[in-house]
């Protein structure tokens, strides 16, 4: 009876590792990236992070950006693009760290400016999970534009309802972890099978009164304003949900915010790409989407493409 009990216990144990073992190797939990509280920008990946999730390599420099160590200041003989973005322009656990608009734009650029004066081409992504243009300013008010010759901000359409800063997730949503798990299994358990929490506090913000689009539009003129305070250049691109390609098309109340957006982007001189019209005219536009609303591969090439062609113009770097 007794050995049978430790041949039963020892099954048991061997099979827990084995489960556990293959969760960090094959998918990367008990490791998830970890989130930190800000007061202005609400919240940010915590510096100096690197995991892998599902297969997929995710690294975060010292000022929370995807992306590996940088200087503060970038080489004189450099040409440095900075990108602000939500989940689409930092890419999530879907994209490797190579496959993200800033790194496909990065190695495209150095392709395209090989034979000019610069020596070094770097495209900084500053970027989280769910952050609006609100986040975004908040974020270059604190870092500043690390010297860039150009700022480029990364929207969607739903980001013209974004909501005020907030650190209330950090910690009590699932997606928003502040430590690591003591177990692979654990963070299974928490994000899969355990019930998220609601989150009380998280309604109000969420009910955010008055002209939401006209204070995200706002935020956008300031973080341009801060741009040509730096002498850079200053590009403006949003991408559409899949639901708004094709018909019916966007609904009735993002049509107006759309509009809204295109007059604000002629009074204010800002060079402003939308996507809707190039994917709608694409053969198969749902082939750029991993889902809803992000892109896939397909999807990050094709936005970095046009992103580069504008970003080269502004600059006026001839293309090799």
């Amino acid at each position: 009876m007794k050995i049978g009990l430790i041949v039963i216990s020892a099954v048991v144990v061997g099979l827990f590792v084995v489960v556990e073992i293959g969760l960090r190797s094959l998918f990367g939990f008990g490791n998830p990236l970890i989130y930190i509280g800000d007061e202005q920008i609400g919240y940010l990946l915590a510096p100096n992070q690197r995991t892998r999730r599902f297969g997929n390599r995710i690294e975060i420099n010292e000022y929370s950006m995807r992306g590996s160590l940088i200087e503060k200041i970038s080489a004189p003989s450099g040409l440095r693009i900075l990108l602000l973005g939500d989940s689409i322009a930092n890419g999530g656990w879907w994209t490797d760290q190579t496959n993200t608009i800033s790194s496909l734009m990065m190695r495209s650029l150095a392709s395209s400016t090989n034979n000019s004066n610069y020596h070094e081409v770097e495209v900084l992504n500053a970027s989280a999970n769910s952050w609006g243009p609100r986040n975004e300013l908040a974020y270059l008010e604190k870092f500043g534009n690390f010297n860039a010759q150009a700022v480029v901000l990364l929207i969607n359409t739903d980001d013209l309802f974004a909501t005020h800063p907030t650190s209330l997730p950090v910690g009590r949503d699932h997606n928003y972890p502040d430590r690591k798990p003591p177990l692979a299994l654990a963070e299974v358990w928490q994000r899969y099978i355990l019930k998220q929490k609601p989150i009380p506090e998280l309604q109000a913000v969420q009910n955010e009164p008055g002209d939401r689009v006209g204070i995200n539009l706002e935020a956008i003129a300031k973080i341009q304003a801060l741009t040509r305070q730096s002498n850079s250049q200053f590009l403006l691109v949003m991408t559409p949900l899949l639901r708004e390609i094709g018909e019916p098309g966007p609904r009735d109340y993002e049509i107006k915010a759309r509009q809204r957006l295109s007059d604000f982007t002629k009074a204010q001189q800002i060079n402003y790409i939308d996507f809707l019209p190039s994917f709608n005219s694409t053969t198969n536009p749902q082939g750029l989407f991993h889902d809803h609303i992000h892109l896939n591969l397909q999807g990050n090439k094709f936005v970095s493409e046009v992103m580069e062609r504008s970003l080269l113009e502004t600059l006026n770097i001839s293309k090799n």
